[in-house]
């Protein structure tokens, strides 16, 4: 009789092993069977106001290289591919017609600074008039001279001071009129060298030695190296801009790597067709990041800050609403949002610190759903 209730008890604790192996099994399958996620957990950082644009790089000047006077190119320092440096020179015309006029001019300078060093030729006729107008000024006086005669005689005099004066004037005219003159020409040969505008890069060759090429006919093309970032800000954004505001400028061929960067002049008036007001910023890159004119991208503008924000990366919100996973469950809640930036949103209420939210393929989950979690570090 005792027999019967130990196997029926056995067989009982066999019964309830296998049900707690089943449900074990059951769970373990469903788990297995579970969508991962990938989910980042809310965390304190400084949220930042922010007002957006886009970038552009533009070389400081990319134009063609002429000459301000015509002339047979002597020489030429123009290759492609050149690095040059601010006034170097690049292109040396003939010099040879302006040398001779140059010689020229300075001989004729030279003799006319000789004449008026000189003085007039007419000195000695005014001088013998002055003697002879004395001579009858006493004669008159004594009453032997008409008076009538002494009057015609100061006239003459005059006149010939007036004359004597006036060549003096016309002697020095001649000199500083020659001097002007080969201040012009030496100024002329001057521009005969060509020199670099700027610190660049010669990108085109168009004339060689032995060409004849006119005033402000190109002669090649250059580019700056050095590179100005404008920034296009649309209009209900532009008012909070100001000059030395920070900014963050993410640039579309480094990917996601992100550049701190100053603003370093605001223009003041928009683009005519576009509405968008432009912005320079002075951006710090890392040791040989090199920035090539046409490369674009995004920034974002600081306009204020507030520390110790709850933060989740912007790309966990759809719309208004996150996807929360608590204990393995799928949740979607509306959140407050306050100050956004290019990578995050500060939550004002909806979600605590720590919180997991889901921040790839959202649209796969629904609320209520049963998920394995992958954190991924922000």
């Amino acid at each position: 009789m005792s027999a019967a209730p130990a196997t029926a008890r056995t067989w009982g604790v066999r019964l309830a092993i296998v049900a707690v192996v089943g449900t074990v099994i059951t769970y373990g399958v469903s788990y297995a069977l579970r969508p991962t996620a990938q989910v980042v957990a809310a965390f304190t950082d400084k949220a930042v106001d922010f007002r957006p644009g886009t970038v552009e790089v533009k070389a400081e000047f990319d134009r063609p290289l002429t000459g301000q006077v015509p002339g047979r190119i002597l020489t030429s320092e123009l290759e492609i591919g050149r690095r040059f440096f601010k006034g170097d020179p690049l292109v040396v015309l003939d010099t040879g017609d302006i040398d001779l006029d140059i010689e020229r001019t300075q001989i004729d300078l030279a003799s006319a600074k000789k004449k008026l060093e000189i003085g007039s030729t007419l000195l000695t006729e005014e001088i013998n008039l002055r003697i002879k107008l004395e001579e009858a000024e006493r004669q008159m006086k004594a009453g032997f001279y008409p008076a009538a005669d002494y009057e015609k005689d100061k006239r003459v005099y005059d006149q010939a001071v007036q004359r004597r004066k006036l060549d003096e004037l016309n002697l020095k005219q001649a000199v500083e009129s020659l001097e002007n003159s080969l201040k012009s020409k030496l100024r002329e040969k001057s521009k005969m060298t060509i020199v670099a505008p700027a610190d660049g890069i010669v990108t085109a060759v168009i004339s060689r030695p032995g060409d004849l090429i006119g005033a402000n006919n190109p002669i090649a093309t250059l580019i700056s190296v050095n590179r100005t970032i404008e920034a296009k800000i649309s209009e209900d954004n532009f008012n909070a801009i100001k000059e030395g505001q920070k900014a963050t400028v993410r640039f579309l061929t480094f990917g996601d790597e992100q550049y701190p960067a100053v603003i370093s002049k605001v223009l003041p008036s928009a683009d005519f067709a576009t509405q968008r007001y432009s912005v320079y910023l002075d951006v710090t890159l890392p040791e040989g990041k090199v920035l090539l004119p046409g490369l674009t991208g995004e920034v974002q503008i600081t306009i204020a800050e507030r520390p110790n924000a709850t933060v989740v990366p912007r790309r966990s919100l759809v719309g208004d609403f996150v996807y929360v996973v608590t204990d393995g469950k799928v949740e979607l809640r509306k959140v407050e949002k306050g100050y956004e930036s290019l990578s995050t949103v500060e939550i004002l209420k909806g979600i605590k610190k720590g919180e997991l939210v889901i921040v790839e393929k959202q649209d796969t989950f629904h609320s209520g759903d049963h998920v394995r979690t992958h954190v991924l570090d922000f």
